[in-house]
């Protein structure tokens, strides 16, 4: 095969895998200060009308009602700024569940805003901190 041919075909061969490597720059479509239509997540797991405060005095209550110690009454809370108020009933025994303590609940929860009942899962973690693990809305019989 001549030399010439060669030559044409390695720099065609080379041109054509070229192409697969070159990048092409291109800006972005959302500037700097675009915001972007996000949902911010609610303060509370309990209900969205819930501010910061009102969430920090439920959870004192949480942990009370929930605690394996405790007595198994309702524990009420109320924050008389906001009006938030609400309660929560520990249900059945406590139980261990990926290294915490857990005890399911139902809670009332009102004020200001239209009453609501939901029914949950709170757990302690190692921390010794309660959280909702799960909650979805509870209909009253």
């Amino acid at each position: 095969m001549p030399p010439l041919v060669v030559l044409i075909a390695a720099a065609s061969l080379g041109a054509s895998l070229g192409g697969c490597a070159t990048a092409i720059p291109l800006p972005s479509l959302l500037g700097d200060g675009d915001v972007t239509g996000s949902i911010a997540k609610p303060v509370s797991p309990l209900s969205s009308s819930l501010d910061a405060e009102d969430w920090r005095r439920a959870q004192g209550a949480l942990a009370i009602a929930l605690d394996p110690q405790g007595n198994g009454l309702s524990v009420a809370w109320d924050n008389p700024k906001s009006g938030a108020k609400g309660n929560f009933v520990p249900v059945g025994d406590a139980y261990a569940k990926d290294d915490r303590i857990c005890r399911a609940f139902i809670a009332d929860v009102g004020g200001t805003a239209p009453q609501q009942a939901v029914q949950g899962t709170g757990c302690r973690a190692k921390s010794g901190d309660w959280a909702v693990a799960d909650i979805k809305p509870w209909k009253k019989a």
